[in-house]
Protein backbone atom coordinates (compact mmCIF):
# COMPACT_ATOMS: atom_id res chain seq x y z
CA UNK A 1 0.00 0.00 0.00
CA UNK A 2 1.07 3.71 -1.08
CA UNK A 3 2.01 5.86 1.76
CA UNK A 4 -0.48 8.78 1.69
CA UNK A 5 2.01 11.29 3.45
CA UNK A 6 2.73 14.50 1.87
CA UNK A 7 6.20 14.27 2.83
CA UNK A 8 8.29 11.35 0.35
CA UNK A 9 10.31 9.57 3.03
CA UNK A 10 12.15 8.45 -0.11
CA UNK A 11 12.66 11.95 -0.79
CA UNK A 12 14.90 13.03 2.14
CA UNK A 13 16.73 9.68 1.64
CA UNK A 14 17.66 10.55 -1.30
CA UNK A 15 18.30 14.43 -0.49
CA UNK A 16 20.27 12.56 2.69
CA UNK A 17 22.27 10.45 0.35
CA UNK A 18 23.10 12.81 -2.06
CA UNK A 19 24.34 15.86 0.47
CA UNK A 20 26.51 13.36 2.45
CA UNK A 21 28.03 12.39 -1.22
CA UNK A 22 29.07 16.15 -1.15
CA UNK A 23 30.50 16.23 1.93
CA UNK A 24 32.64 13.73 0.76
CA UNK A 25 33.76 14.35 -2.18
CA UNK A 26 34.37 18.65 -1.00
CA UNK A 27 36.38 17.16 1.83
CA UNK A 28 39.21 15.25 1.32
CA UNK A 29 42.16 15.32 3.24
CA UNK A 30 44.44 15.72 0.42
CA UNK A 31 43.09 16.81 -3.14
CA UNK A 32 46.32 15.51 -4.61
CA UNK A 33 45.19 12.08 -3.13
CA UNK A 34 42.04 11.56 -4.25
CA UNK A 35 40.04 7.76 -6.00
CA UNK A 36 39.23 8.43 -9.35
CA UNK A 37 35.33 8.10 -8.83
CA UNK A 38 35.13 11.44 -6.00
CA UNK A 39 37.32 13.22 -8.78
CA UNK A 40 35.48 15.05 -11.38
CA UNK A 41 35.88 14.61 -15.19
CA UNK A 42 38.45 16.71 -16.28
CA UNK A 43 36.15 17.96 -19.09
CA UNK A 44 33.66 15.97 -20.95
CA UNK A 45 32.45 12.85 -19.62
CA UNK A 46 31.01 11.96 -16.34
CA UNK A 47 31.92 10.71 -13.12
CA UNK A 48 29.88 9.42 -9.89
CA UNK A 49 30.96 13.10 -8.21
CA UNK A 50 30.00 14.79 -11.21
CA UNK A 51 26.24 13.47 -10.64
CA UNK A 52 25.87 14.76 -7.02
CA UNK A 53 25.31 18.41 -8.17
CA UNK A 54 22.33 17.65 -10.66
CA UNK A 55 20.78 15.21 -8.10
CA UNK A 56 20.54 18.20 -5.49
CA UNK A 57 18.55 20.40 -8.51
CA UNK A 58 16.66 17.79 -9.01
CA UNK A 59 15.45 16.96 -5.89
CA UNK A 60 14.71 20.35 -5.34
CA UNK A 61 12.64 20.56 -8.33
CA UNK A 62 10.54 17.21 -6.99
CA UNK A 63 10.21 19.60 -3.92
CA UNK A 64 8.77 22.23 -5.02
CA UNK A 65 5.97 20.11 -6.28
CA UNK A 66 5.26 18.55 -2.70
CA UNK A 67 5.88 21.60 -0.86
CA UNK A 68 4.05 24.14 -3.39
CA UNK A 69 1.47 21.63 -5.31
CA UNK A 70 -2.22 21.97 -3.18
CA UNK A 71 -1.53 25.82 -3.22
CA UNK A 72 -0.78 26.18 -6.94
CA UNK A 73 -5.07 25.48 -7.61
CA UNK A 74 -5.67 28.66 -5.67
CA UNK A 75 -3.57 31.80 -7.65
CA UNK A 76 -4.60 34.47 -4.87
CA UNK A 77 -1.87 32.79 -2.70
CA UNK A 78 0.81 32.69 -5.82
CA UNK A 79 2.55 36.00 -4.67
CA UNK A 80 2.84 35.31 -1.37
CA UNK A 81 4.58 31.84 -2.20
CA UNK A 82 6.88 33.63 -4.92
CA UNK A 83 7.56 36.45 -2.56
CA UNK A 84 8.57 33.20 -0.19
CA UNK A 85 10.28 31.71 -2.93
CA UNK A 86 12.36 34.73 -3.78
CA UNK A 87 13.20 35.34 -0.08
CA UNK A 88 14.68 31.71 0.00
CA UNK A 89 16.84 32.22 -2.84
CA UNK A 90 18.59 35.48 -1.79
CA UNK A 91 18.99 33.45 1.30
CA UNK A 92 20.68 31.07 0.04
CA UNK A 93 22.13 33.03 -2.75
CA UNK A 94 23.85 35.05 0.61
CA UNK A 95 24.94 32.28 2.12
CA UNK A 96 26.94 31.37 -0.78
CA UNK A 97 28.27 34.45 -1.02
CA UNK A 98 29.61 34.47 2.66
CA UNK A 99 31.38 30.83 2.43
CA UNK A 100 33.54 32.21 -1.17
CA UNK A 101 34.15 35.36 1.72
CA UNK A 102 35.31 34.04 4.73
CA UNK A 103 36.97 33.92 6.44
CA UNK A 104 38.65 36.79 4.39
CA UNK A 105 36.31 39.12 4.80
CA UNK A 106 37.01 39.59 8.75
CA UNK A 107 40.87 40.33 7.36
CA UNK A 108 40.68 41.99 4.65
CA UNK A 109 37.35 43.30 3.97
CA UNK A 110 38.06 45.17 0.78
CA UNK A 111 40.37 43.06 -0.86
CA UNK A 112 37.69 40.22 -0.50
CA UNK A 113 35.35 42.19 -1.61
CA UNK A 114 37.09 43.05 -5.05
CA UNK A 115 37.75 39.31 -5.78
CA UNK A 116 35.13 37.89 -4.25
CA UNK A 117 33.55 34.84 -6.22
CA UNK A 118 29.84 35.51 -7.37
CA UNK A 119 28.95 32.05 -8.79
CA UNK A 120 28.83 29.29 -7.03
CA UNK A 121 27.04 26.03 -5.55
CA UNK A 122 24.60 27.57 -3.01
CA UNK A 123 23.94 31.00 -5.32
CA UNK A 124 23.19 28.41 -8.11
CA UNK A 125 20.61 26.16 -6.21
CA UNK A 126 18.73 29.79 -5.33
CA UNK A 127 18.34 30.34 -8.62
CA UNK A 128 17.17 26.76 -9.98
CA UNK A 129 14.84 26.77 -6.89
CA UNK A 130 13.19 30.22 -7.91
CA UNK A 131 13.37 29.72 -11.30
CA UNK A 132 11.51 26.44 -10.77
CA UNK A 133 9.48 27.73 -8.31
CA UNK A 134 7.71 30.57 -10.85
CA UNK A 135 7.28 28.05 -13.80
CA UNK A 136 5.75 25.21 -11.97
CA UNK A 137 3.54 27.73 -10.36
CA UNK A 138 2.48 30.03 -13.20
CA UNK A 139 2.59 27.36 -15.95
CA UNK A 140 0.23 23.75 -17.15
CA UNK A 141 2.33 20.47 -16.94
CA UNK A 142 2.33 20.13 -20.80
CA UNK A 143 3.78 23.91 -20.94
CA UNK A 144 6.64 23.19 -18.32
CA UNK A 145 7.29 20.06 -20.50
CA UNK A 146 7.85 22.83 -23.69
CA UNK A 147 9.68 25.15 -21.40
CA UNK A 148 12.35 22.00 -19.85
CA UNK A 149 12.79 21.47 -24.04
CA UNK A 150 13.10 25.17 -24.74
CA UNK A 151 15.91 25.46 -22.26
CA UNK A 152 17.64 22.82 -23.24
CA UNK A 153 17.03 23.62 -27.34
CA UNK A 154 18.15 27.04 -26.44
CA UNK A 155 21.12 26.19 -24.90
CA UNK A 156 22.28 23.89 -27.85
CA UNK A 157 21.83 26.13 -30.45
CA UNK A 158 23.88 29.19 -28.46
CA UNK A 159 26.84 27.24 -27.31
CA UNK A 160 27.16 25.17 -30.45
CA UNK A 161 26.05 27.37 -33.47
CA UNK A 162 26.55 31.35 -32.42
CA UNK A 163 30.47 32.19 -33.36
CA UNK A 164 32.32 33.55 -29.72
CA UNK A 165 33.11 37.49 -29.94
CA UNK A 166 37.00 38.03 -30.23
CA UNK A 167 36.99 34.14 -31.24
CA UNK A 168 35.14 33.97 -33.60
CA UNK A 169 33.39 30.66 -34.30
CA UNK A 170 31.17 28.26 -31.87
CA UNK A 171 33.26 25.79 -29.48
CA UNK A 172 32.96 23.92 -26.12
CA UNK A 173 36.32 24.28 -24.81
CA UNK A 174 37.10 25.85 -21.51
CA UNK A 175 38.39 29.56 -22.03
CA UNK A 176 36.57 29.68 -25.23
CA UNK A 177 32.93 28.88 -25.07
CA UNK A 178 30.11 30.98 -25.63
CA UNK A 179 29.42 30.70 -22.02
CA UNK A 180 32.66 31.46 -20.31
CA UNK A 181 32.74 34.82 -22.79
CA UNK A 182 29.15 35.63 -21.30
CA UNK A 183 30.68 35.08 -17.60
CA UNK A 184 33.51 37.06 -17.98
CA UNK A 185 32.19 40.07 -19.65
CA UNK A 186 29.23 40.48 -17.27
CA UNK A 187 31.20 39.12 -14.15
CA UNK A 188 34.97 40.04 -14.97
CA UNK A 189 37.49 37.14 -14.30
CA UNK A 190 38.34 39.33 -10.70
CA UNK A 191 34.83 37.73 -9.63
CA UNK A 192 34.70 34.29 -11.38
CA UNK A 193 36.34 30.90 -10.06
CA UNK A 194 39.85 31.19 -8.59
CA UNK A 195 41.23 27.83 -9.71
CA UNK A 196 40.17 28.80 -13.73
CA UNK A 197 40.03 32.71 -13.28
CA UNK A 198 38.68 32.73 -17.21
CA UNK A 199 35.44 30.31 -16.76
CA UNK A 200 33.23 28.92 -13.61
CA UNK A 201 31.37 25.63 -13.58
CA UNK A 202 28.78 27.66 -11.90
CA UNK A 203 28.25 30.50 -14.26
CA UNK A 204 25.60 32.78 -15.43
CA UNK A 205 25.17 31.31 -18.96
CA UNK A 206 25.06 27.42 -17.61
CA UNK A 207 22.34 27.85 -14.61
CA UNK A 208 19.74 28.10 -17.66
CA UNK A 209 20.24 24.36 -18.66
CA UNK A 210 20.84 24.20 -14.61
CA UNK A 211 16.99 25.15 -14.61
CA UNK A 212 16.18 22.40 -16.87
CA UNK A 213 17.19 20.15 -14.39
CA UNK A 214 15.32 21.44 -11.54
CA UNK A 215 12.38 21.39 -13.82
CA UNK A 216 13.23 17.84 -14.85
CA UNK A 217 12.26 17.03 -11.09
CA UNK A 218 9.18 18.92 -11.31
CA UNK A 219 7.84 17.06 -14.06
CA UNK A 220 8.50 13.59 -12.19
CA UNK A 221 7.19 14.88 -8.79
CA UNK A 222 3.95 16.12 -10.65
CA UNK A 223 3.57 12.60 -11.67
CA UNK A 224 4.47 11.01 -8.01
CA UNK A 225 1.47 13.18 -6.56
CA UNK A 226 -1.18 11.60 -9.11
CA UNK A 227 -3.73 10.25 -7.41
CA UNK A 228 -5.30 8.30 -9.84
CA UNK A 229 -2.51 6.28 -10.59
CA UNK A 230 -1.31 2.63 -9.17
CA UNK A 231 2.02 2.86 -7.71
CA UNK A 232 3.69 -0.07 -9.39
CA UNK A 233 2.11 1.98 -12.76
CA UNK A 234 3.99 5.09 -11.64
CA UNK A 235 7.55 3.35 -10.69
CA UNK A 236 7.03 1.40 -14.45
CA UNK A 237 6.68 4.69 -16.08
CA UNK A 238 9.52 6.67 -14.31
CA UNK A 239 11.75 3.90 -15.24
CA UNK A 240 10.76 4.09 -18.44
CA UNK A 241 11.10 7.93 -18.46
CA UNK A 242 14.54 7.30 -16.51
CA UNK A 243 15.90 5.01 -19.30
CA UNK A 244 14.77 6.69 -22.31
CA UNK A 245 16.50 10.36 -20.91
CA UNK A 246 19.97 8.95 -20.45
CA UNK A 247 19.35 7.01 -23.93
CA UNK A 248 18.88 10.38 -25.17
CA UNK A 249 21.69 11.88 -23.64
CA UNK A 250 24.12 9.43 -24.36
CA UNK A 251 22.91 10.23 -27.92
CA UNK A 252 22.95 13.81 -27.85
CA UNK A 253 26.40 13.32 -26.26
CA UNK A 254 27.83 12.68 -29.93
CA UNK A 255 26.92 16.16 -31.06
CA UNK A 256 27.04 18.09 -27.49
CA UNK A 257 29.32 15.97 -25.00
CA UNK A 258 28.12 15.01 -21.53
CA UNK A 259 29.88 17.90 -19.50
CA UNK A 260 29.49 19.17 -16.16
CA UNK A 261 31.16 22.45 -16.11
CA UNK A 262 29.55 23.49 -19.08
CA UNK A 263 25.88 21.51 -17.80
CA UNK A 264 25.61 20.28 -21.50
CA UNK A 265 21.68 19.81 -22.61
CA UNK A 266 23.11 16.27 -22.61
CA UNK A 267 24.52 16.18 -18.96
CA UNK A 268 20.75 17.32 -18.02
CA UNK A 269 19.29 14.40 -19.76
CA UNK A 270 22.02 11.94 -18.56
CA UNK A 271 21.86 12.82 -15.30
CA UNK A 272 17.91 13.68 -15.02
CA UNK A 273 17.49 9.93 -15.95
CA UNK A 274 19.46 8.37 -13.52
CA UNK A 275 17.87 10.43 -10.82
CA UNK A 276 14.72 9.47 -11.68
CA UNK A 277 15.04 5.99 -12.02
CA UNK A 278 16.86 6.29 -8.47
CA UNK A 279 14.11 8.38 -7.06
CA UNK A 280 11.54 5.36 -8.47
CA UNK A 281 13.73 2.59 -6.74
CA UNK A 282 13.58 4.56 -3.21
CA UNK A 283 9.61 5.56 -3.86
CA UNK A 284 9.48 1.59 -4.51
CA UNK A 285 11.41 0.09 -1.52
CA UNK A 286 10.77 3.15 1.05
CA UNK A 287 7.40 4.39 0.68
CA UNK A 288 5.43 1.61 -0.82
CA UNK A 289 6.93 -1.53 0.56
CA UNK A 290 7.93 0.05 3.66
CA UNK A 291 11.53 -1.13 4.22
CA UNK A 292 12.88 1.81 6.40
CA UNK A 293 14.67 0.86 8.59
CA UNK A 294 18.16 1.57 6.62
CA UNK A 295 17.07 5.36 6.22
CA UNK A 296 17.45 6.71 8.98
CA UNK A 297 20.88 8.00 8.70
CA UNK A 298 20.32 9.45 5.19
CA UNK A 299 16.87 10.83 6.26
CA UNK A 300 18.78 12.95 9.24
CA UNK A 301 21.17 14.44 6.43
CA UNK A 302 17.95 14.66 4.64
CA UNK A 303 15.94 17.22 6.82
CA UNK A 304 18.77 19.17 6.77
CA UNK A 305 21.13 19.30 3.31
CA UNK A 306 21.44 22.93 3.34
CA UNK A 307 22.20 23.35 7.09
CA UNK A 308 25.06 20.61 6.94
CA UNK A 309 26.35 21.64 3.64
CA UNK A 310 26.40 25.04 4.67
CA UNK A 311 28.33 24.17 8.22
CA UNK A 312 31.08 21.76 6.73
CA UNK A 313 32.02 24.35 3.82
CA UNK A 314 32.68 26.77 7.21
CA UNK A 315 33.92 24.23 9.40
CA UNK A 316 37.74 23.75 7.51
CA UNK A 317 38.43 27.29 7.00
CA UNK A 318 37.29 28.23 10.83
CA UNK A 319 39.61 25.14 11.59
CA UNK A 320 42.36 26.40 9.70
CA UNK A 321 42.14 30.15 11.09
CA UNK A 322 43.68 28.72 14.22
CA UNK A 323 47.38 27.88 14.09
CA UNK A 324 49.69 24.97 15.97
CA UNK A 325 53.13 25.91 15.98
CA UNK A 326 55.67 23.03 15.14
CA UNK A 327 58.55 21.54 16.14
CA UNK A 328 60.57 23.25 13.03
CA UNK A 329 59.04 26.30 13.64
CA UNK A 330 56.49 26.56 11.16
CA UNK A 331 52.80 26.77 11.83
CA UNK A 332 49.68 24.92 10.28
CA UNK A 333 46.43 25.63 10.46
CA UNK A 334 44.03 22.96 13.09
CA UNK A 335 42.65 21.00 10.10
CA UNK A 336 45.76 20.25 8.80
CA UNK A 337 47.41 19.52 11.73
CA UNK A 338 44.91 17.06 12.43
CA UNK A 339 45.39 15.72 9.12
CA UNK A 340 48.63 15.28 9.16
CA UNK A 341 49.58 14.26 12.60
CA UNK A 342 46.56 11.17 12.75
CA UNK A 343 45.69 10.41 9.53
CA UNK A 344 48.67 10.86 7.28
CA UNK A 345 51.00 8.42 9.34
CA UNK A 346 48.54 5.61 9.45
CA UNK A 347 47.36 4.97 5.72
CA UNK A 348 48.28 5.57 2.66
CA UNK A 349 48.19 8.93 0.93
CA UNK A 350 44.87 8.03 -0.86
CA UNK A 351 43.37 5.97 1.66
CA UNK A 352 43.95 8.83 4.33
CA UNK A 353 42.20 11.47 2.62
CA UNK A 354 39.54 9.12 1.80
CA UNK A 355 39.14 8.54 5.93
CA UNK A 356 39.61 11.88 6.26
CA UNK A 357 36.35 12.42 4.37
CA UNK A 358 35.11 9.71 5.94
CA UNK A 359 35.19 10.81 9.48
CA UNK A 360 33.50 14.38 8.38
CA UNK A 361 30.42 12.70 7.53
CA UNK A 362 30.54 10.63 10.90
CA UNK A 363 31.28 13.81 12.81
CA UNK A 364 28.27 15.37 10.77
CA UNK A 365 25.87 12.51 11.27
CA UNK A 366 26.29 12.95 14.88
CA UNK A 367 25.80 16.83 15.16
CA UNK A 368 22.88 15.89 12.83
CA UNK A 369 21.14 13.14 14.53
CA UNK A 370 21.02 15.39 17.73
CA UNK A 371 19.07 17.91 15.89
CA UNK A 372 17.13 15.18 14.23
CA UNK A 373 16.19 14.18 17.86
CA UNK A 374 15.45 17.58 19.42
CA UNK A 375 13.65 18.06 15.94
CA UNK A 376 15.58 20.76 15.12
CA UNK A 377 14.71 21.51 11.33
CA UNK A 378 16.79 24.55 10.11
CA UNK A 379 14.69 26.04 6.85
CA UNK A 380 16.32 28.24 4.59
Amino acid sequence: MENKSVRLLSLDFFRGATVAAMILVNNPGDWGNIYSPLAHASWNGCTPTDLIFPFFLFIVGVSITYAMGTKKADPAMHNQILLKALKRALILFGLGLFLSLYPKVFIAPIEALQGVRIPGVLQRIGLVFFFSAVIFLKSSEKNIFRIFIGLLAFYWVMMTFIPVPNVGYANLEKETNLGAWIDRSILTEAHLWKSAKTWDPEGLFSTIPAIASGLFGVLVGIYLRRKDVEPATKIAWLFSAGIAAVFAGLLWDLNFPINKSLWTSSFVLYTGGLATMILAFSYWIIDVQRYTRFTTPFVVYGVNAITVFFLSGLLPRTMNMFKVNMADGTELGVQLWLYQSFYKPNFSPVNASLVWALTQIIFWLCILWIMYKKKIFIKV
